[in-house]
């Protein structure tokens, strides 16, 4: 019998960390989501699970929805799509969540709509506080300890939604 949490039945899928690598069935596309920055070892184990891997943040979340869909339509069957966060030392990372949301909202506007609730619920939070992206971002955990550091500039360029117009393939 399948796992519940492995979200089998669902086209896109949602999980945290290293450990949704395990838990999620394998998907035919992974998606790393990292708001702010990247994860190099998930984007790592990403690439040994899945041959078509894209690293996401909110920068580049239609961008990345778009090349998902792309990847679909090449190859020319239903693809399944995990959307792997990369979390805070693999916790609740808001910024990811959000940014999470900003993807599977894309990939429902394109038609790639057979979504766990858990992707689901990322895609109406998103959905529903798209306007308050940057206070969201700088308020986070994550945003406050980067301000604490000198760092907001780099939080507050992040919370730019659809800023870069490319995907990032690993």
């Amino acid at each position: 019998m399948t796992h519940a949490r492995s979200q089998a039945t669902y086209q896109v899928r949602l999980g945290w960390g290293a450990a949704a690598l395990e838990l999620l069935e394998p998907a035919d596309v992974i998606v790393v989501v990292d708001a702010i920055g990247s994860s190099p070892a998930l984007e790592r184990a990403a690439q040994d699970r899945a041959d078509i891997v894209f690293a996401a943040s909110l920068r580049n979340a239609t961008a990345t929805a778009r090349a998902v869909y792309a990847a679909q339509r090449e190859r020319a069957a239903r693809t399944s799509i995990a959307l792997v966060l990369a979390g805070d030392d693999g916790a609740f990372a808001v910024e990811d969540y959000l940014a999470a949301g900003a993807v599977a909202d894309g990939l429902s506007a394109l038609g790639i709509d057979h979504t766990a609730p858990d992707a689901a619920v990322a895609g109406e939070g998103f959905h529903g506080l798209t306007r308050a992206l940057k206070h969201l971002l700088s308020s986070s955990a994550t945003g406050l300890a980067l301000a604490e550091e000198g760092r907001r500039e780099e939080v507050l360029a992040a919370a730019a939604l659809d800023a870069d117009d490319a995907a990032r393939r690993l």
